[in-house]
């Protein structure tokens, strides 16, 4: 198979060769080095076999040395193929620029469909998709990918809980699924507030319930700090009946913002010679257009090359209508780094220190805890490291609801 390939790719004609032994013709040719196959005599006189387009000029010398006709009388292979289409050019040209323009048309985005969601937040959707350069009529390689377009969705509007995003051909399917609100009524089941951790009282903002705690006081995870029935005393009167129902309607749901000084601790250790990379703020994007093992750059290559680059890499299918094509537009993102080695004091290495487990601490608590001082507990500095030990103050809403029949 692979010999009958090579034999197409180079071309090749077929030769009839009339005179007394024409076979002989074709040893001569074997014997100047010229490939012949599928020899076969027709007649006495006449003889067939094939030839390599190459082989032609060294071919007629040779016949010039004897006495016999020679005839083509087939031409086949690409060279040929190509010969033929160059000369019907407008209709080759044309079927390129329609195969063109189909895959263009392909591979653009022909609608987005945005469901289970109001008019309201769909036209938000839309016009979070439109500012991010997603819209009908974009070539759909260069946009976003849907883990990326599912993503900022959700980051830029709050009301989404979830969108699912599925790429269809030529239109992109959205559903998504909106944040419950839950009417006063529908979340108003009587609870406690209860505290999530030790601490110490800072301050009380209590909008519904009776406040069990007063400000400056400890509280033991699990304590109560809001109650959630509005009696002290429940009930002395009264019999058992006249009771329930009086505790019914002494029970609230507690609402309040309960800030304590809460404490933590953490270990941190960092190196006194600093080794690593920092991205230097430039960035250049390459496009490939890659089919099998091949990648022909298509954009991008005028660029000046970065020496030490960090590189991500896209891939995209290309479609025809339906059919996902074996072909792929890649896009390769460099971005320039340069390497950094420095050799840091023992105080900056602590300050760095802290300032890394303050961030990390930061990250887990959220925006509305706030680190009210750190103490270094222990100090070490050996092997070319600094390690700390940190004690951190806090000041955190440690407010937690609790149903009443797990306080009672």
């Amino acid at each position: 198979m692979n010999n009958i390939q090579a034999t197409w790719l180079q071309g090749y004609v077929q030769l009839k060769i009339i005179g007394y032994y024409p076979e002989l013709f074709f040893d001569l040719c074997v014997r100047n080095q010229i490939n012949v196959w599928n020899v076969k005599k027709l007649d006495q006189t006449t003889c067939t076999g094939n030839i390599f387009i190459k082989d032609i000029k060294k071919m007629k010398k040779l016949r010039k040395q004897t006495r016999y006709k020679v005839y083509f009388t087939k031409r086949k292979g690409l060279p040929f193929l190509f010969k033929q289409t160059t000369k019907n050019k407008p209709f080759i040209l044309g079927l390129l620029a329609s195969l063109f323009l189909v895959l263009l048309l392909s591979n653009m985005v022909w609608r987005i469909d945005v469901q289970g969601v109001r008019p309201e937040l769909e036209k938000q959707i839309r016009t979070t998709l439109n500012d991010n350069g997603i819209y009908t009529g974009k070539l759909k390689f260069s946009i976003k990918s849907v883990g990326e377009m599912q993503q900022l969705l959700l980051d830029e509007i709050p009301e989404l809980l979830w969108i699912g995003v599925k790429e269809k051909g030529t239109t992109y399917a959205l559903e998504g699924v909106e944040k419950t609100q839950v009417s006063e009524k529908e979340k108003a089941s009587p609870h406690h507030i209860v505290a999530a951790k030790n601490g110490v009282i800072t301050d009380m903002y209590v909008s519904k319930g009776r406040p069990m705690v007063s400000v400056n006081d400890f509280v033991k995870k699990g304590d109560i700090l809001v109650a959630g029935y509005l009696n002290e005393e429940k009930n002395e009167d009264g019999d058992e009946g006249e009771k329930k129902d009086q505790d019914t309607n002494d029970q609230v749901a507690a609402q309040a913002e309960i800030y304590a000084d809460t404490w933590y601790e953490s270990d941190v250790t960092i190196p006194i010679e600093a080794d690593y990379q920092v991205l230097t703020g430039e960035m250049k994007n390459n496009y490939y257009l890659n089919i099998g093992n091949l990648s022909l750059p298509i954009w991008g290559f005028f660029q000046k090359t970065f020496d030490n680059q960090q590189v991500e890499i896209e891939r995209r299918p290309i479609h025809f209508f339906q059919w996902t094509l074996p072909i792929y537009i890649i896009k390769k993102e460099s971005y320039e780094q340069r390497h950094v080695k420095e050799e840091r004091t023992e105080l900056e290495a602590k300050n760095i220190g802290i300032k890394q487990a303050k961030n990390k601490l930061q990250q887990q608590l959220g925006n509305d805890a706030k680190i009210k001082k750190e103490k270094i507990l222990h100090e070490t500095a050996e092997n070319g490291k600094v390690k700390l030990r940190l004690y951190f103050t806090v000041k955190e809403n440690i407010a937690k609801i609790q149903d009443l029949s797990q306080g009672d």
